[in-house]
């Protein structure tokens, strides 16, 4: 797609197939049928429940789903929490900076923090129910000319137009397309959780990150008195722990000793919420289309996209990878930098200097990620 004209499907696309029904697949789904295009979402969980998981939502996020779908994000800013405040603070507790939000002035958009499963819900009922298919397992393809063959785990089969593989870090699509094999493992083990909690250190429409000794935890108002908690540290094994309770055991123990509220949030978090993963990434590539099947967000790159018009399947995919690649490159790039020194030792000392320095690095950045506004889709 282009940032200035979308790219529209020629109409001989009248089937998609999308392997997914996370927020890029369901997304992807809501804007296709708008265009009359029959989108099938394939998701290979049993059935679409509540993960221990929160999401940001910046303006450019949202000004990309208020164009899919008008009235989605005043259905996101009421479920979710808009921030007003991110306060930085040491692992002591002792605060650094509160750095105000000013996104909603400057862009139009807030930063809206929401629980991924409820963003998951909002976006699912705009799709009709038996276009999203659970218990899909997708593990290849075959395509020609003519169409794409989709295979599913039991010997199911479906043919398509288009193929997007929307299935996540770990895509089954990617390998099949790309062959590139597993991510790989950056060093850093986090755990995380979404709870109904309330603590007097913890207030409204306010975020919370707190660093230190290559460790980092964030604490999020996801609204609805939701708070999401996400935890980092450094490590150089990716082992994970074999019950609940040695995962909850292994968060107190990682990071004793540090101020309140993060013992008493952990303690309050039912050991089986709680989410234990190895980081992982994957360098950025050129090309994630091929033919009748393309990538879309964690499969290709972190940014939801939409898709547009062209004269050809080939041609719309090009014209998607070509405006989107430098595009998602420059924020993964700029991410995993940030990302990766934000657990140096002296993390506290670094982002007090990067909020000092917002006035002379940030906003030139920010303007360029926050002001993207898509053409409406009709």
């Amino acid at each position: 797609m282009s940032e200035n004209k979308p790219v529209e499907f020629s109409r001989g696309v009248e089937k998609v197939a999308i392997i997914g029904a996370g927020l890029g697949g369901l997304a992807a789904a809501i804007a296709l049928r708008k265009q009359g295009i029959d989108a099938q979402v394939y998701e290979k969980a049993r059935e679409l429940r509540p993960v221990g998981a929160g999401l940001t939502l910046f303006p450019n996020g949202l000004n990309s789903l208020d164009a899919i779908e008008p009235g989605t994000v005043e259905s996101l800013k009421r479920a979710g929490s808009q921030t007003r405040v991110v306060n930085l603070k040491k692992s002591t507790g002792e605060l650094i900076i509160p750095n105000r939000i000013t996104l909603a002035e400057k862009y139009g958009q807030p930063m809206l923090n929401i629980r991924w499963s409820r963003l998951q819900e909002i976006l699912a009922s705009a799709v009709p129910a038996d276009a999203i298919h659970l218990n899909c397992r997708c593990i290849g393809f075959e395509q020609n000319d003519s169409g794409v063959e989709v295979f599913f785990e039991g010997g199911n089969t479906v043919r398509a137009d288009l193929l997007v593989g929307a299935d996540g870090i770990n895509s089954a699509v990617r390998q099949a397309l790309i062959g590139d094999g597993a991510p790989r493992y950056a060093g850093r083990m986090s755990w995380r959780a979404v709870l109904q909690y309330s603590h007097e250190l913890l207030s409204p429409d306010q975020v919370t990150i707190m660093t230190g000794g290559g460790k980092n935890m964030m604490l999020i108002d996801t609204g609805g008195g939701y708070i999401f908690w996400s935890t980092g540290a450094l490590s150089e094994e990716d082992s994970v722990c074999q019950s609940a309770a040695e995962v909850k055991s292994r968060v107190l123990q990682e990071f004793a000793g540090w101020g309140e509220p993060v013992r008493a949030i952990v303690e309050a978090t039912d050991a089986g919420s709680i989410v234990e993963r190895p980081i992982w990434d994957r360098p950025p590539v050129l090309n994630w289309s091929k033919g009748r099947v393309t990538l879309l967000g964690d499969a290709a790159h972190p940014v939801v996209p939409s898709l547009g018009h062209a004269p050809s399947i080939e041609a719309a995919l090009s014209s998607y990878e070509n405006s989107r690649t430098q595009r998602t490159q420059v924020i993964q790039a700029r991410s995993a930098f940030v990302g990766a020194r934000s657990y140096d030792a002296d993390s506290d000392t670094f982002l007090r200097g990067v909020a000092e320095q917002a006035q002379a690095s940030q906003p030139e950045f920010e303007d360029w990620l926050y002001r993207y506004n898509p053409s409406v889709i009709s």
